[in-house]
């Protein structure tokens, strides 16, 4: 089978059987085209043709263009799930991209905001209007809940256990995992479905969306991104994103002394490796703490 057939087979078996998210896709359409492209070069129309020296090459090839080690991570997981499939269906015989190792990339700690910056961004003054408490509903659950911005805006009324507390959450891969929406999350969240999303849904045709916009409809990720650097903004803090109010989640459990095994989960990462990073912020903060509060810390 040539090169550019596989390619279509295996994002046909994503989207369709395997259920991936159309975003995810595309990002893998994309590397394989380029994938394709360099095969070409080398003069390799067919799967079979290829050798692991050519995967080897085609990552090199990112260095040298001076790509992010990411960037030929991701790239490779799509050559990589390609040659798989190929192998599992019977197609090919042999999986050239078996004993390749990723690209090393440097270990970034996430951005994070402190204890005393996550209160003072939640307890701003927010208008008593319905937009206004809607805003303040998805900054508490985000930085409460530990939500993915895609997840927040894809939660249905159905997924909102608020008498149990829990909130059941559609992630990854259409993983589901339930999640606690409680404290001040829960309060704010109850007050919301009570009383705020109504008013937003009225006059508008029905949704099962939780969080909505002005017209009634469902949320976008990209009015959520918005929000946050607002609302950052306000008590100044620049460039909010979402996923900093996930990590903020992560790294104050660990602080609090919450097991990384249970950040996991709440998490809904599928390896403890992703979790670990969480390990690391913590133990930054451990060094901070004890700069700060030993009196010979500072002696040179």
């Amino acid at each position: 089978m040539n090169v550019e057939e596989a390619c279509d087979e295996f994002l046909t078996c994503l989207y369709v059987e395997r259920g991936c998210a159309q975003n995810t896709v595309e990002s893998y359409r994309r590397d394989l085209v380029r994938y394709k492209r360099f095969l070409s070069e080398r003069g390799k129309e067919s799967v079979g043709a290829v050798e692991r020296s050519d995967v080897e090459a085609f990552v090199a090839s990112f260095a040298e263009l001076d790509y992010a080690a990411s960037t030929a991570d991701r790239a490779l997981s799509a050559v990589r799930g390609m040659h798989s499939f190929m192998v599992e269906e019977g197609l090919e015989d042999k999986n050239p991209t078996l004993g390749v190792p990723m690209p090393q990339s440097p270990q970034k700690l996430p951005q994070v905001l402190s204890i005393e910056q996550a209160r003072i961004l939640m307890e701003q003054p927010f208008a008593c209007t319905p937009p206004a408490q809607r805003d303040r509903t998805i900054l508490e659950v985000l930085y409460g809940c530990g939500l993915r911005v895609s997840e927040l805006c894809g939660l249905d009324c159905a997924e909102v256990f608020l008498d149990e507390g829990l909130l059941r959450v559609l992630g990854k891969g259409s993983k589901e995992r339930v999640v606690p929406v409680l404290g001040a999350a829960g309060i704010v969240m109850r007050e919301y479905m009570d009383t705020w999303r109504p008013q937003l849904q009225r006059g508008h045709l029905p949704t099962h969306a939780v969080f909505l916009n002005q017209r009634g409809g469902r949320l976008t990720r990209q009015a959520v991104h918005a929000i946050c650097e607002r609302y950052g903004r306000m008590v100044g803090i620049e460039r909010l994103h979402p996923h900093t109010l996930r990590h903020s989640f992560a790294t104050h459990l660990v602080e609090g002394g919450a097991d990384l095994r249970v950040v996991q989960e709440l998490l809904g990462h599928a390896n403890i490796a992703t979790t670990q990073i969480y390990s690391h912020v913590d133990r930054t903060h451990i060094r901070w703490e004890y700069m700060s509060a030993h009196p010979r810390a500072h002696m040179k």
